[in-house]
Protein backbone atom coordinates (compact mmCIF):
# COMPACT_ATOMS: atom_id res chain seq x y z
CA UNK A 1 0.00 0.00 0.00
CA UNK A 2 1.17 3.55 -0.91
CA UNK A 3 1.73 5.17 2.12
CA UNK A 4 0.52 8.64 2.19
CA UNK A 5 2.35 11.78 3.89
CA UNK A 6 0.09 14.41 3.94
CA UNK A 7 0.70 18.23 4.34
CA UNK A 8 -0.64 20.47 7.35
CA UNK A 9 -0.84 23.69 5.83
CA UNK A 10 -0.52 27.00 7.68
CA UNK A 11 -4.04 27.54 5.65
CA UNK A 12 -5.64 24.41 6.98
CA UNK A 13 -6.10 22.84 4.01
CA UNK A 14 -4.82 18.81 3.59
CA UNK A 15 -3.01 17.76 0.48
CA UNK A 16 -0.97 14.22 -0.93
CA UNK A 17 2.32 14.21 -1.65
CA UNK A 18 4.40 11.86 -2.87
CA UNK A 19 20.76 1.99 20.02
CA UNK A 20 19.93 4.88 22.43
CA UNK A 21 20.25 8.35 21.28
CA UNK A 22 23.17 10.48 22.55
CA UNK A 23 22.63 13.58 24.50
CA UNK A 24 19.30 12.40 25.27
CA UNK A 25 18.94 15.26 27.81
CA UNK A 26 19.90 17.94 25.87
CA UNK A 27 17.21 16.21 23.17
CA UNK A 28 14.41 16.72 25.79
CA UNK A 29 15.18 20.29 26.79
CA UNK A 30 15.16 20.64 22.63
CA UNK A 31 11.46 19.98 22.69
CA UNK A 32 10.40 21.22 26.07
CA UNK A 33 8.56 23.97 23.43
CA UNK A 34 7.31 21.06 21.59
CA UNK A 35 5.70 19.55 24.40
CA UNK A 36 3.89 22.69 26.14
CA UNK A 37 2.84 23.79 23.24
CA UNK A 38 1.09 20.16 22.25
CA UNK A 39 0.10 19.75 25.43
CA UNK A 40 -1.12 23.20 26.89
CA UNK A 41 -1.67 24.98 23.41
CA UNK A 42 0.46 27.47 24.60
CA UNK A 43 1.82 30.50 22.76
CA UNK A 44 5.59 29.54 22.28
CA UNK A 45 6.93 31.97 19.22
CA UNK A 46 9.63 33.35 20.75
CA UNK A 47 11.35 30.24 22.41
CA UNK A 48 11.06 28.51 19.20
CA UNK A 49 13.08 31.04 17.51
CA UNK A 50 15.84 31.13 20.42
CA UNK A 51 16.04 27.23 20.02
CA UNK A 52 15.98 26.85 16.08
CA UNK A 53 13.71 24.03 15.62
CA UNK A 54 12.61 22.27 13.86
CA UNK A 55 15.03 23.24 10.48
CA UNK A 56 13.56 21.09 8.04
CA UNK A 57 10.19 20.04 7.67
CA UNK A 58 8.53 17.19 10.35
CA UNK A 59 7.75 14.09 9.89
CA UNK A 60 5.00 12.99 11.90
CA UNK A 61 4.39 8.55 11.96
CA UNK A 62 1.27 7.76 12.36
CA UNK A 63 0.07 4.35 13.17
CA UNK A 64 -3.39 3.89 11.94
CA UNK A 65 -5.18 5.13 8.91
CA UNK A 66 -6.51 8.63 8.02
CA UNK A 67 -9.85 9.35 9.46
CA UNK A 68 -9.17 7.53 12.49
CA UNK A 69 -9.53 9.87 15.61
CA UNK A 70 -5.93 9.87 16.10
CA UNK A 71 -5.35 11.02 12.55
CA UNK A 72 -7.34 13.86 12.96
CA UNK A 73 -6.00 14.94 16.30
CA UNK A 74 -2.51 14.79 14.82
CA UNK A 75 -3.94 16.85 11.81
CA UNK A 76 -5.29 19.10 14.12
CA UNK A 77 -2.25 19.41 16.17
CA UNK A 78 0.07 19.60 13.01
CA UNK A 79 -1.92 22.39 11.36
CA UNK A 80 -1.54 24.36 14.79
CA UNK A 81 2.26 23.54 14.93
CA UNK A 82 3.23 24.56 11.21
CA UNK A 83 0.93 27.85 12.03
CA UNK A 84 3.83 28.42 14.95
CA UNK A 85 7.17 26.74 14.34
CA UNK A 86 6.90 28.24 10.67
CA UNK A 87 8.27 24.21 9.21
CA UNK A 88 5.46 22.59 7.44
CA UNK A 89 4.39 19.01 9.84
CA UNK A 90 3.90 16.09 7.48
CA UNK A 91 1.32 13.72 8.39
CA UNK A 92 2.12 10.23 7.64
CA UNK A 93 0.11 7.25 7.90
CA UNK A 94 1.47 3.65 8.30
CA UNK A 95 -1.20 1.45 9.76
CA UNK A 96 -0.88 -2.61 11.11
CA UNK A 97 0.02 -4.45 13.53
CA UNK A 98 -1.35 -1.60 16.04
CA UNK A 99 1.19 0.80 15.56
CA UNK A 100 4.35 -1.25 15.78
CA UNK A 101 4.97 -0.33 11.41
CA UNK A 102 4.49 3.32 12.44
CA UNK A 103 6.86 3.42 15.72
CA UNK A 104 9.81 0.93 13.80
CA UNK A 105 9.89 3.48 10.99
CA UNK A 106 10.70 6.61 13.85
CA UNK A 107 13.38 4.02 16.14
CA UNK A 108 14.86 3.66 11.99
CA UNK A 109 14.86 7.52 11.72
CA UNK A 110 17.68 10.12 12.25
CA UNK A 111 17.91 10.84 15.92
CA UNK A 112 17.53 14.36 15.07
CA UNK A 113 13.86 15.45 16.11
CA UNK A 114 12.65 15.70 12.43
CA UNK A 115 10.63 12.20 12.67
CA UNK A 116 8.26 11.82 15.35
CA UNK A 117 5.82 9.05 16.01
CA UNK A 118 2.39 9.86 16.93
CA UNK A 119 2.09 7.93 20.50
CA UNK A 120 -1.31 6.14 21.16
CA UNK A 121 -2.36 4.13 23.71
CA UNK A 122 -1.22 0.76 21.59
CA UNK A 123 2.18 1.54 22.23
CA UNK A 124 2.56 0.74 26.23
CA UNK A 125 0.02 -2.09 25.11
CA UNK A 126 1.99 -3.47 22.64
CA UNK A 127 4.93 -3.97 25.02
CA UNK A 128 3.14 -6.26 26.93
CA UNK A 129 1.31 -8.16 24.05
CA UNK A 130 4.32 -8.49 21.69
CA UNK A 131 7.01 -11.19 23.04
CA UNK A 132 9.62 -9.52 20.70
CA UNK A 133 9.61 -6.50 19.22
CA UNK A 134 12.35 -4.86 17.10
CA UNK A 135 12.67 -1.79 19.40
CA UNK A 136 12.84 -0.80 22.81
CA UNK A 137 9.68 1.27 23.01
CA UNK A 138 10.87 2.86 26.84
CA UNK A 139 14.88 3.24 25.31
CA UNK A 140 13.93 3.97 20.95
CA UNK A 141 11.23 6.66 21.78
CA UNK A 142 11.24 9.82 24.10
CA UNK A 143 7.94 11.22 25.10
CA UNK A 144 7.81 14.89 25.56
CA UNK A 145 4.05 15.58 25.17
CA UNK A 146 0.67 14.22 26.36
CA UNK A 147 -1.51 15.79 23.40
CA UNK A 148 -5.66 14.13 24.74
CA UNK A 149 -6.76 11.46 26.61
CA UNK A 150 -10.82 10.96 26.01
CA UNK A 151 -13.32 7.39 26.00
CA UNK A 152 -14.40 4.65 23.95
CA UNK A 153 -17.74 4.42 23.43
CA UNK A 154 -19.01 0.64 23.26
CA UNK A 155 -20.93 1.07 19.79
CA UNK A 156 -23.36 -1.50 18.10
CA UNK A 157 -25.40 -1.77 14.83
CA UNK A 158 -29.08 -0.89 15.43
CA UNK A 159 -29.98 -4.42 14.06
CA UNK A 160 -28.41 -5.79 17.65
CA UNK A 161 -31.91 -5.63 19.35
CA UNK A 162 -30.24 -4.55 22.62
CA UNK A 163 -30.45 -1.35 23.69
CA UNK A 164 -28.42 -1.57 26.95
CA UNK A 165 -25.59 -3.11 28.21
CA UNK A 166 -27.45 -5.78 30.31
CA UNK A 167 -29.39 -6.56 27.50
CA UNK A 168 -26.27 -6.69 25.24
CA UNK A 169 -24.69 -9.16 28.06
CA UNK A 170 -27.91 -11.46 27.35
CA UNK A 171 -28.43 -10.69 23.85
CA UNK A 172 -24.56 -11.83 23.75
CA UNK A 173 -24.70 -15.56 25.69
CA UNK A 174 -27.52 -16.25 24.45
CA UNK A 175 -26.38 -16.19 20.95
CA UNK A 176 -22.18 -17.51 22.41
CA UNK A 177 -19.30 -17.94 20.11
CA UNK A 178 -21.55 -15.63 17.33
CA UNK A 179 -21.06 -12.73 18.14
CA UNK A 180 -18.37 -10.43 16.87
CA UNK A 181 -16.66 -7.00 17.80
CA UNK A 182 -13.88 -5.32 15.42
CA UNK A 183 -10.93 -3.47 16.33
CA UNK A 184 -8.22 -1.88 14.76
CA UNK A 185 -5.81 -4.63 14.89
CA UNK A 186 -4.32 -7.01 17.36
CA UNK A 187 -3.03 -5.36 20.24
CA UNK A 188 -4.67 -2.51 19.66
CA UNK A 189 -6.83 -0.72 22.56
CA UNK A 190 -10.12 -1.24 20.77
CA UNK A 191 -8.98 -5.38 21.16
CA UNK A 192 -8.17 -4.99 24.56
CA UNK A 193 -11.18 -2.84 25.76
CA UNK A 194 -13.16 -5.91 24.06
CA UNK A 195 -11.25 -8.62 25.96
CA UNK A 196 -11.86 -6.87 29.26
CA UNK A 197 -15.27 -6.68 28.52
CA UNK A 198 -15.27 -10.36 27.29
CA UNK A 199 -13.51 -11.18 31.05
CA UNK A 200 -15.72 -8.95 32.69
CA UNK A 201 -19.27 -9.28 31.38
CA UNK A 202 -18.56 -13.43 30.96
CA UNK A 203 -18.92 -13.61 27.51
CA UNK A 204 -17.75 -14.97 24.41
CA UNK A 205 -17.31 -12.11 21.69
CA UNK A 206 -15.26 -13.06 18.70
CA UNK A 207 -12.58 -10.65 17.93
CA UNK A 208 -12.04 -9.92 14.18
CA UNK A 209 -8.90 -7.34 13.94
CA UNK A 210 -8.86 -4.79 10.93
CA UNK A 211 -6.09 -2.17 9.97
CA UNK A 212 -7.63 0.62 12.15
CA UNK A 213 -10.62 1.37 13.54
CA UNK A 214 -12.44 3.18 10.51
CA UNK A 215 -12.46 -0.27 8.19
CA UNK A 216 -14.07 -2.01 11.53
CA UNK A 217 -16.56 0.80 11.68
CA UNK A 218 -17.02 -0.09 8.10
CA UNK A 219 -17.89 -3.57 8.94
CA UNK A 220 -20.43 -2.40 11.86
CA UNK A 221 -22.12 -0.39 9.41
CA UNK A 222 -22.48 -3.45 6.95
CA UNK A 223 -23.45 -5.93 10.06
CA UNK A 224 -20.38 -8.05 9.25
CA UNK A 225 -19.88 -7.42 13.04
CA UNK A 226 -21.74 -6.68 15.92
CA UNK A 227 -19.78 -3.99 18.36
CA UNK A 228 -17.00 -2.05 18.40
CA UNK A 229 -15.27 -0.77 21.07
CA UNK A 230 -14.52 2.79 19.16
CA UNK A 231 -12.71 6.23 20.01
CA UNK A 232 -15.06 8.70 20.59
CA UNK A 233 -14.69 10.79 17.72
CA UNK A 234 -14.16 8.09 14.86
CA UNK A 235 -17.89 7.33 16.02
CA UNK A 236 -19.87 10.05 17.13
CA UNK A 237 -21.45 11.35 14.04
CA UNK A 238 -22.82 7.93 13.41
CA UNK A 239 -24.24 8.04 16.33
CA UNK A 240 -25.68 11.02 16.22
CA UNK A 241 -26.92 10.28 12.82
CA UNK A 242 -28.64 7.28 14.42
CA UNK A 243 -26.50 4.88 12.32
CA UNK A 244 -25.21 3.17 15.28
CA UNK A 245 -26.09 2.40 18.71
CA UNK A 246 -23.99 4.28 21.89
CA UNK A 247 -24.53 1.52 24.85
CA UNK A 248 -21.63 2.88 27.47
CA UNK A 249 -18.47 4.94 27.41
CA UNK A 250 -15.28 3.44 28.94
CA UNK A 251 -14.22 6.05 31.52
CA UNK A 252 -15.55 6.56 35.47
CA UNK A 253 -17.30 9.81 34.31
CA UNK A 254 -19.88 10.21 31.10
CA UNK A 255 -18.64 12.12 28.33
CA UNK A 256 -19.82 15.86 27.95
CA UNK A 257 -20.08 15.10 24.03
CA UNK A 258 -22.80 12.11 24.91
CA UNK A 259 -23.89 13.31 28.31
CA UNK A 260 -27.09 10.85 27.69
CA UNK A 261 -24.64 7.73 27.73
CA UNK A 262 -24.17 5.97 30.83
CA UNK A 263 -20.33 4.54 31.71
CA UNK A 264 -19.40 0.96 31.29
CA UNK A 265 -18.58 1.19 35.17
CA UNK A 266 -22.29 1.54 35.83
CA UNK A 267 -22.72 -1.98 34.71
CA UNK A 268 -19.43 -3.88 35.44
CA UNK A 269 -17.74 -1.88 38.35
CA UNK A 270 -14.36 -1.20 37.96
CA UNK A 271 -14.31 -1.22 34.04
CA UNK A 272 -12.55 1.18 32.63
CA UNK A 273 -10.25 2.42 29.45
CA UNK A 274 -9.56 5.23 27.94
CA UNK A 275 -7.60 6.75 24.78
CA UNK A 276 -4.46 9.09 24.73
CA UNK A 277 -2.14 10.53 22.34
CA UNK A 278 1.39 12.01 22.44
CA UNK A 279 4.05 13.18 20.68
CA UNK A 280 7.51 11.74 20.78
CA UNK A 281 11.26 11.39 18.55
CA UNK A 282 13.47 8.92 18.76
Amino acid sequence: MKNRTREICTSGSVRDEDGQPPHLLGRRRQFLHLAAGAAALLALPRIARAQAYPTRPVRVIIGFPAGTTADIIACLMGQWLSERLRQPFLIENRPGAASTIATEVVVRAPADGHTLLWITSANPINTAVYDKLNYDFLRDIVPVAAVSRGPLVMVVNPSIPAKTVPEFIAYAKANSGNVHFGSGGIGSLLQVSGELFNRMAGVDLVHVPFRGSAPAITALLGGQVQVVFDTMGASIENIRAGKLRALAVTTMTRSEALPNIPTMNDFLPGYEASAFYGVGPR
